[in-house]
This record gives C-alpha cells, structure tokens and sequence, in this order.
C-alpha cells in the first residue's frame, strides 16, 4: 500500500487514494484502461477510498468516477497534480522525476529581503498570457535591478485563460496555460542559480468558485452548498461565494496543509504569501470568529517554522494585529504580514495635490511602526496587485494621470519608493514600478517593456536604492537593522529625517532625509545622530537618474557637536523638491 492522496506514482503502476465519505463506489478511469467506468474500483478504507493500478503510467490523463445514490459524477482528483485545464483531465505526475540539478538553495535572511511582486500572465512579454518559460527569460531584469525575492502571485489552476490567480479550481496543479509543474520548478530552480528567492501567494480563504470539482464532490451537501470541502452553514460566505473551506474538518485541515508544503518540498519554494488572511479567521473579515481558521494558518505556519526554517510565510492581513506574526500566546505564527500602516500614508503622502495636505506625522508613524519589537515582520509597499486596482491606479497615475511619466510622476513615486526601501520592514516592489509603469493592473494588459529601455535613468535609481538597501557596498547596514528614529518632521517645510542602525558606527549608521514639498532648500539645517563625516551616498535629483531632474548640488558633510533635534550634532545640506538623500558615517 502507498502512502499518500491523489494519484501516487509506484515501481509498476500507479496507485490512488481519494476521500469521499458519501459514496457508494469509485472508480478511476484513463487512458491506462481505455476510460472504462467498471474496470477499476478503488476499495473503501474508512472514509477514503484506494486502489493500485498496475501498468498505469506518469504522463497518463484521469478521471474519478464516483456514485452516490442515483448520481454518477465524474469528478478531477482533489490531488492532481497536473491537468489539462480547470475543466480536463488530471495527469498523473511523478515530482521525483524532476531534475533540481543539486538545488540547495537557502531563503535570504528576512531582513535582507526585497521582493518584486509578479503576475506571471502580464509580465514578460510583448502579449497578453506569457508563461513561466517567458517569465524565465527575464531573471536577467531581476538581477539587474538587484531584488533577492521574486513573489509570484497564484499559479494554481484557475477557470479560463486569462486570471489575477485568486480563483483556484485545482489547487495542486499549476496553470496549464503557465507551463505546468516543471515550469515553475524550473523556473524556481534558475532563480535559485541566480540567487534569487521565490515565494508563492496562495489562496486558502476560498476556492474557486467557477471550474470547481470540489464543489459537492461526492455528490453530499447541506442546505444547498459546498458538500465535503467546504462550510455547509452560513459559515460558508466569502465576497467570493459560498466557497469557504470547512477549516474544522479534519480531512479539509490536512488537504490545505498538504498543498502547503507541497509548495515548499516538491516545489523547493522559499515562502508563502496568504491570500487575504481576514477572511480565513472570520466570516465577515473582522475579529476571529473562525477560531478553527487561525488555528489551521498557525499549524501551516509552526510547521513551516519547524521544517523549512529560514523560509518565510506572509499574511496579507491589513489589520495591523500583532498576533499575526507572533509565535507564543496562540499568535498565527506568521514571519511577517503586509502592513496596511505603511503603504495607505505614504501613498496619500505622495499622491497628495498639495504639499499643504501632506502629512509628516503620518509619514512619521508609517516609518517607525513595528510589531513585537520585530522590523522584519511586516512587508512595506507603495504598490501591490491591489493598491494599483480596485479602483485605484499605479502611484505615477494617481500622482498626475495626464502625464504620468513627468517631472511630478518621477518625483514623487521615486520618492515612495525610497521610503519604501528605507524605512524599517521588509520592502516589495510591483512589477513595472521600476519603469514607471502606469494606468492600473489588469491581467490582459502586459506591462510596456519599452519603458524599461525608455526609462533607464530610473530604473538605475530603483537599483541604487536597493543596493544601499542590502547594503551591497558595505556602506549602509543601518538600512538592515532594526533600529529607527525620526528625529526631524517639520510640518511647515514638509521635511522628514531619520537615522537607521543595526549594530551603530562607522559603515553602519545611515541618515535619510526627505523632502516631501515643491521647494529647493538650501543649507537646510537637521539634527545628526554623530559628529564625523558623513557621506552622501544617493541623491534621488541626480540627473543621472533622470534629464527632467535638477541635478541639486548635494554633497558630503560635516556634522558638528552643536544640539538640534534633540540630538547632541548637527548639520546643513541642500535638497531639492520631492527628493531624498541618504548619508553614511564613514568617520565619526
């Protein structure tokens, strides 16, 4: 007997193991026995239902056939791991068979993380619906621009050609339009070569709910819902239907934690991102009345803890709640969560019309929120898949949609995006934000990759700020620590300061300074956290990153033993509009 679910590959045949405790009778039918519903029966074993069949083959097309009563119901196996398509067949498939080629990648510390989000359909090419081959062929990009992390957004069977991916029929199988299985393991193996990460977003709020076998899989249900899978009370309402798995069924518990670490063993991922985790602990998105749901996202993630540490597991849960990623006291165990008090201020700062409107209190508080006395357990973002749909558009849109590729656009999104890659958190970028992508992201709409080639200079200032971010050079591991104080936020001048740190000193200690106005100041006095010699290390209105920017004669300084900011140092600069310089202590 063979352990396992689904169809389980053995020296001579296949064998197959299916839960559905209602039925009457299973049979699996293929191309191994002419598609025949009678001459393969699995035998019950409990509430499962398993059989061995010899001859059957990896590369085989299958179906189950399962009667109930008076209903025969041909049914996708919950456990495929390849199909044809949402509404096809299943394909038997051997993950051993894979070659990794010795892949024994190891996940970059967390707080040397920075990921680029992207939807594996619309990024890498010219047209509408490119793979994970396509999608390959731009490791090079990735490498360029210098991120360690790639998020893929969901690559699970969905219903039709075209998905963002939160629409799951078949949630062991990757897309068949993507590539399939060794797609994606190639294409994790090559990042993996090129020393880049791959975390997966998953989708464990709901499945479907179109294309969806699991739906009343042995042909069971209570008041007209889900059957087997899935809540049968009013439990089972999402904004996505009535699709909400049973998370309190034990054979449900174990079929979403298997899909879990199949990703991290077969597929040698290096994370997990949680689709809207709200939703997986309460029925209407708020508190925890689904205690079964936080209890199954904190056994996923104590699992990971214990037998893949180092990896990382994200929640998109958008509450600021600490127990989210905290271990001890019944916490949900997660590393990390998307953190709604970064990325909603410091858009509206930078997208604000008037300078008048923006808020450097705000600004103040996104920098400087932290969860359990962790910096690295929150993602910090300008622009994710949602920020930039949904009604609302890319920054550069929504800083002037008449010309989002303008003197204000560059401005003011670069500028998000330095405080993204400086501020305390694990920062993420969207795809495209790097060239300026504008408009909002739609699934038929492949990113313009002739911007990249347009838009180099700031492509290169994307780069730059993510080299000082992983401090690269040396130069500024401040920028990877935990410690941060905004000692400057003068409301009137709309100017920001603060000083980051990791361990303190030369070659650690970092000060970023932001002016969030309109104005060109000059011998613009702050605080420092030191005497010594300071060195500019980035000058966002260089013109290097753009010929519209202004070339602002910033350069190294002196801080003096003079008190400002409540600090014991000070020192003076020049800073042009909607600009940002970063300074490392190189003698103190």
């Amino acid at each position: 007997m063979v352990d396992g679910m689904g169809a389980l590959p053995y020296d001579g045949g296949v064998a197959f193991r299916v839960w559905a405790p209602h039925a009457d009778s299973v049979h699996v039918v293929g191309d191994f026995n002419g598609w025949s519903d009678t001459a393969s029966a699995l035998q019950r074993e409990g509430d499962n239902w398993y059989a061995e069949v010899a001859g059957a083959q990896v590369g085989q097309e299958y179906k189950l056939v399962v009667r109930t009563g008076d209903q025969t119901l041909y049914r996708m196996d919950p456990y495929a791991r390849q199909v044809t398509s949402s509404v096809g067949n299943g394909v038997i498939y051997d993950h051993g068979a894979f070659d990794w080629e010795g892949d024994d990648f190891h996940c970059p510390p967390h707080h040397e993380l920075v990921i680029y989000e992207a939807h594996v359909g619309s990024f890498a090419g010219e047209h509408v619906g490119t793979d994970l081959w396509d999608v390959m062929g731009k490791i090079g990009h990735f490498l360029h621009l210098g991120v360690n992390a790639v998020q893929l957004m969901p690559v699970m069977e969905f219903a039709g050609d075209r998905s963002w991916g939160y629409n799951p029929a078949h949630l062991f199988a990757v897309e068949s339009g993507y590539g399939g299985p060794d797609a994606l393991k190639t294409f994790v193996r090559e990042c993996h070569k090129n020393g880049i990460a791959v975390i997966l977003d998953v989708v464990y709020n709901h499945f479907g709910p179109s294309d969806l076998d699991l739906w009343q899989f042995d042909g069971w249900s209570e008041n007209g819902k889900g059957g087997i899978y899935f809540y049968n009370d009013d439990r089972s309402t999402t904004p996505w239907g009535d699709t909400r798995p049973d998370y309190g069924r034990e054979e449900v518990r174990r079929f979403i934690h298997d899909n879990a670490m199949m990703w991290l063993y077969d597929y040698h991922m290096d994370g997990l991102r949680y689709d809207m985790t709200p939703y997986m602990r309460s029925v209407h998105g708020s508190g925890i009345d689904l205690p079964e749901g936080w209890d199954l996202m904190r056994w996923i993630n104590t699992s990971v803890r214990e037998q893949y540490p180092g990896r990382i597991t994200i929640a998109e849960d958008m509450h600021q709640d600490p127990a989210i990623s905290q271990v001890d006291n019944g916490g949900a165990a997660f590393h990390a969560q998307w953190d709604s008090a970064f990325v909603h201020p410091v858009r509206e700062a930078v997208i604000a019309m008037d300078d008048s409107w923006r808020s450097m209190a705000s600004v103040r508080e996104a920098v400087t929120r932290i969860y359990n006395d962790d910096a690295f357990q929150r993602v910090i973002y300008t622009e994710s898949h949602d920020e930039v749909a949904n009604g609302q558009a890319r920054v550069t849109t929504e800083v002037n949609a008449d010309d989002p590729t303008g003197w204000h656009a560059q401005k003011r999104s670069t500028l998000g995006a330095a405080l993204t890659l400086t501020s305390p958190g694990i920062p993420m970028l969207f795809q495209g934000q790097e060239f300026l992508q504008g408009q909002w992201f739609r699934d038929d709409v492949p990113l313009d990759w002739h911007q990249n080639s347009d838009f180099q200079g700031i492509v290169r200032l994307f780069r730059d700020l993510i080299r000082l971010r992983r401090n690269i050079d040396g130069w500024t591991k401040g920028l990877t620590g935990h410690g941060v104080n905004v000692f400057h936020a003068d409301e009137e001048a709309n100017v920001l300061a603060f000083h980051r740190w990791a361990d303190g000193g030369v070659g650690d200690d970092t000060v970023v300074v932001v002016n969030l106005s309109a104005n060109h100041y000059e011998h613009y006095r702050i605080g420092m956290p030191h005497t010594g010699r300071w060195v500019l290390r980035l000058n966002s209105d260089s013109r290097g990153y753009s010929a519209d920017f202004g070339d602002a004669a910033a350069y190294d300084m002196d801080a003096h033993a003079e008190e400002a900011d409540g600090l014991d140092a000070h020192a003076s600069m020049t800073i042009a509009p909607y600009t940002v310089l970063i300074y490392s202590l190189v003698e103190s």
